[in-house]
């Protein structure tokens, strides 16, 4: 201090700049870090202390308790009038995450600002001293009387008791003695109450207490009292360690408490002491495996080290709490009752049976060994048809946890994998963060939208699922942000997909695929509807089925008329439509008398005949007249008008074959099976075949093929405008495949193709209620196709009666309903001359 105010005699000077700040209070005596943010500090550091050119210029004032407001311009807050001088021992600079310093400051004594003598860019005072720098130097003070001698005698005893209960080691104990034996008594009281422990109100409290009490017998009664109780804590925790570990307080594993060896530090700030004891307790009690434990205490021990004003000190703060959080040995019990599974499954869920059938085989296999790693299902199946559902339904089912990960349009391989925690902004992957959410490290997690996966520049995340998804190697899966093995053979995964044709062959190879049911029949819609749908519908929208009623024949009419899908999302919005509806008739008729119970089953028919009779229609005209409605509101058909509208869907099959040109055949969509049909023209021309419709290359093909029918045209009785044998000779065929903005492709339409060209040149018409799927080679072969479960379904939607497939798909048969067989005419054909002959009235010459 001489080499720093040797003209002054130890004496601050009496303008200083000052300092606000909120992070605390700086005592004579003792060292604080403080973070500088705001623009009048930021002012003061630049303008004083980075461009001074003493050491002189590096003292400064520390207001506590007071925040700078956010500019720069708005006028002052109430100051405190007592400040700590202090010297600016060090200052840090930082742009992350905005620009500011930070500052280690060493409090000289205790200030009194005058007035104020500027505000910006920085504010100035007028300060007197109120304390000695040195016992040689400053105001000459009175002898100190009799009790005060006594009680700064039982304050350094009580010290002294301080330093002998702390469990260090001898050398530290005999540099602490010294410490008090050379501090000036009036300095005392400042030193210890920098060291005692306390809760954030009672430093703040003593503190002040502190600044205030300038008298030294006033500071020495308000210190003694929390330095006594420090004592008393101390000595019940030496107690409690010598009982032993099982018998001690938590967290401690030898050597000094987290608190004690934090409370002799006083360049950190002591309100981390708690925090980091906590912490060090989690990271113990976690359970995490030896490496993740090893790796978690030397990121701790560095934390302690680090000023909490560095970026890295949040960045290491989080991935601790991370780790901490993360279920290492957090589990559930599996409920392994195979009858209640199955009653589960059937509740929630109608149809389905082979993945019903595959969640009890797993429940059984886990019964007999309990050790059976989790399976990787992968459901594929059309949009809406319960994949999601039934994914949450086997949790409930298992009673595990449910998380689900939605990987649609993700191309990024670290939100797989985690980014590293060497870049700015890093973040677990989505598999460690749906466990953290999850809680317990056995859930059952779904991979929504797996064929959606995309790729980039920043990596193939199909890729990054190989190890996740891999029962040999999911055991370690090592996040890039944990950099430590996680064990995910407990997980149960189960992935859905529209198609498995945009799934990579390796990882589709990790995975078991379950067909979904492409599509639901219109009778299994009709149950899933008044099972399912209607009652959650009814909930949602707050009415009861005493103030609602759908009949079957009214969901018919649904199913056939307004909606034209394989899952059942449109129906659920369709039925949602007429909750609304109703619900306005229900809330403009809130007085109407209670509702009436529905009729008796057994005479259900004709109770509804009745109350569609005198159910209201739900037109304007009701609401004008305000009458309230009758209970309960019955939805017939004219109802579904009124809230619907015109249907969107006709049975336009039989009005589209009335001249020759044209036929029906199957395709196969990721949304399941759609009916296509084919239409062909002829007119004068050099013999050129031209296709539209957004064809694509396969298909192409089979219109080519389709043309060498005419090596049959004898056979067939083809000809051609002028009655020639070549049908093709001076004749243009212009082929078309209706609906033109969607793409198409494959093999499946030869056939079909086929028997458009062979009405058009014969001058036939194709049976109406007949479609066909089919490849076909130029010996005029039919080989087998794909997708026939779902064209199937397809035509049954459509009102088709006659199908024509391949031989060699009546495997693909057997999945097909015993209630769509039933309706069905199945003709398996190996040839042309098989399908022709069904495909016309009365067969084909």
């Amino acid at each position: 201090l001489r080499s720093v105010m040797p003209d002054s005699g130890l004496r601050i000077p009496g303008r200083l700049p000052l300092l606000l700040t909120h992070q605390g209070v700086l005592l004579p005596g003792s060292s604080g870090r403080f973070r500088v943010d705001s623009p009048r500090n930021m002012s003061l550091v630049r303008q004083r202390l980075l461009r001074g050119t003493s050491l002189r210029s590096t003292i400064i004032g520390l207001v506590p308790g007071s925040r700078d407001p956010e500019l720069g311009t708005d006028p002052l807050p109430p100051l405190h009038r007592t400040a700590t001088a202090g010297v600016a021992v060090q200052v840090v600079g930082s742009n992350w995450p905005k620009p500011h310093y930070s500052l280690l400051v060493t409090g000289l004594c205790r200030v009194r600002v005058s007035a104020l003598v500027q505000e910006r860019p920085f504010v100035l005072a007028e300060v007197e001293q109120l304390d000695k720098l040195d016992q040689d130097a400053g105001p000459a003070e009175p002898a100190p009387g009799p009790e005060i001698v006594d009680l700064s005698d039982k304050f350094y005893q009580a010290a002294l008791r301080l330093v002998g209960v702390l469990d260090l080691s001898a050398p530290v104990v005999a540099r602490l003695r010294r410490l008090l034996d050379g501090l000036p008594r009036d300095s005392l009281p400042d030193v210890v109450a920098s060291m005692i422990r306390a809760s954030d109100q009672e430093k703040l409290q003593l503190l002040r207490s502190c600044w205030d009490a300038v008298d030294l017998e006033e500071r020495l009664r308000t210190v003694l009292p929390l330095l006594t109780r420090q004592i008393e804590a101390l000595k019940l925790l030496q107690k409690s360690r010598s009982l032993g570990p099982a018998q001690g307080p938590p967290g401690g594993r030898g050597g000094a408490p987290r608190g004690q060896q934090f409370s002799l530090e006083g360049g950190e700030e002591e309100e981390d002491a708690d925090d980091m004891a906590v912490l060090e307790r989690k990271v113990h009690g976690a359970g995490m495996s030896e490496a993740a434990l090893k790796v978690c205490l030397k990121e701790l021990r560095r934390l302690k080290k680090m000023p909490t004003s560095m970026p890295e000190y949040a960045l290491t703060r989080n991935y601790l709490d991370l780790m901490v959080d993360l279920p290492w040995n957090r589990s559930t019990t599996d409920r392994l009752d195979i009858a209640a599974a199955r009653r589960q499954l059937d509740q929630d869920h109608y149809g389905l049976e082979r993945l019903k059938r595959r969640v009890l085989e797993y429940l059984a296999v886990r019964r007999l060994k309990a050790s059976l790693k989790g399976p990787i299902l992968c459901f594929v199946g059309p949009p809406g048809v319960g994949k999601t559902s039934v994914g949450r339904s086997v949790a409930r089912t298992l009673g595990r946890e449910f998380h689900r990960i939605a990987l649609g349009g993700v191309c990024d391989q670290a939100d797989i994998r985690g980014h590293r925690r060497t870049y700015v902004g890093s973040l677990p992957g989505r598999i460690i963060s749906g466990l953290k959410s999850a809680g317990v490290h056995n859930p059952v997690l779904l991979l929504d939208e797996v064929d959606k996966l995309g790729k980039s520049l920043q990596g193939d995340p199909a890729a990054a699922l190989l190890e996740v998804l891999d029962p040999e190697q999911n055991h370690s899966f090592t996040d890039h942000y944990l950099n430590v093995a996680f064990d995910l053979s407990q997980v149960l995964f189960i992935a859905t997909a529209n198609t498995v044709a945009s799934i990579p062959p390796a990882l589709l190879d990790r995975m078991e695929v379950l067909q979904v049911p492409a599509g639901y029949t219109p009778e299994e819609r009709v149950e899933i509807a008044h099972r399912h749908l209607i009652p959650a519908q009814l909930q949602q929208h707050g009415l009861t089925a005493q103030q609602l009623l759908i009949p079957q024949d009214s969901t018919q009419q649904i199913i056939s008329r307004y909606t034209r899908e394989a899952g059942v999302r449109s129906l659920e919005r369709k039925i949602a439509a007429i909750c609304r509806a109703v619900a306005v008739k229900v809330a403009e008729g809130h007085g109407a008398p209670p509702p009436r119970p529905p009729p008796p089953r057994k005479s259900r028919t004709r109770s509804l005949r009745r109350s569609r009779e005198r159910a209201p229609r739900l037109t304007p005209v009701s609401a004008e007249r305000g009458a309230p409605p009758e209970m309960p509101i019955v939805i017939d058909r004219a109802a579904l008008g009124d809230i619907l509208g015109p249907p969107l869907f006709d049975m336009e099959v039989s009005e589209r074959l009335t001249l020759p040109g044209v036929a029906v055949g199957l395709a196969w969509t990721p949304h399941g099976g759609e009916i296509m049909f084919v239409e062909a023209s002829r007119m004068e021309g050099d013999g050129q075949l031209t296709l539209t419709g957004q064809l694509g290359a396969v298909m192409k093909e089979s219109a080519h093929l389709a043309i060498s029918a005419r090596t049959n045209a004898r056979r067939y009785q083809l000809t051609n405008l002028t009655g020639g044998p070549d049908p093709l000779e001076g004749t243009d065929i212009h082929l078309h495949f209706p609906a033109g903005a969607v793409t198409k492709d494959g093999p499946s339409a030869g056939v079909t193709i086929v028997t458009c060209l062979a009405s058009l040149l014969s001058g036939r018409l194709v049976r109406s209620d007949v479609a066909m799927t089919g490849e076909i080679t130029l010996r005029g072969l039919v080989l087998p196709v794909g997708g026939i479960k779902d064209k199937v379904l397809a035509a049954h939607r459509a009102g088709l009666r006659c199908l024509v497939l391949p031989q060699r798909n009546q495997k693909d048969l057997e999945e097909l309903p015993a209630n769509v067989r039933a309706d069905l005419d199945l003709v398996l054909v190996r040839d042309l001359d098989q399908v022709l002959n069904t495909a016309f009235q009365g067969g084909f010459p």
